[in-house]
């Protein structure tokens, strides 16, 4: 296999949507904190919505990404918690994929906290190839060309054979 077609994972974002209520936002700090070991970001809205009561500048969630070799560890146990199954929906067609954990002591390693309760959050996995850094680089910045890209296919595969994700469905 020609090594520039190989895929990797770039890095696994973990996310929770608060809303304007700063003590989901604060348990959620803790929790995210408590899976991953880093200091999560608070995210904040940049937009006027009235009707839901939010204003720029007001935090609204929490984010922490996490890449290299953590992030396989850390894909791999939140798989766990979902029984390795996957749906074909939750890829996107440039390759990435998403899914919910709804509670995160269904996550091996995590034990319920009276402090946080019972929180969900969302994983964000960006997969890449090398030679991508060419979409991101300072210099003769390009994007990457169509037959080097990831498709949903490919992405997959690519979680099948390194994860032994099951995809279905109805998973």
């Amino acid at each position: 296999m020609n090594p520039m077609k190989s895929i990797k994972v770039e890095k696994v974002t973990l996310n929770i949507g608060a809303g304007k209520d700063q003590t989901i936002l604060d348990k959620g700090v803790l929790l995210l904190k408590a899976i991953t070991s880093q200091n999560p970001i608070k995210t904040k809205t940049a937009k006027r919505i009235p009707e839901w009561g939010l204003r720029p500048g007001l935090p609204i969630g929490c984010k922490v990404t996490i890449r290299g070799k953590k992030a396989y560890e850390l894909l791999a146990r939140l798989l766990d918690a979902r029984e390795f199954r996957l749906m074909e929906k939750q890829f996107t067609d440039e390759g990435n994929l998403s899914f919910g954990i709804p509670e995160y002591i269904d996550i091996p390693g995590m034990k319920y906290d009276p402090k946080i309760g019972v929180i969900g959050l969302e994983v964000c996995v960006t997969l890449e190839r090398p030679g991508f850094r060419i979409k991101r680089r300072w210099y003769l910045q390009r994007k990457v060309p169509k037959g080097h890209r990831i498709g949903k296919v490919e992405a997959m595969q690519f979680m099948k054979e390194r994860f032994n994700a099951k995809i279905g469905e109805a998973a």
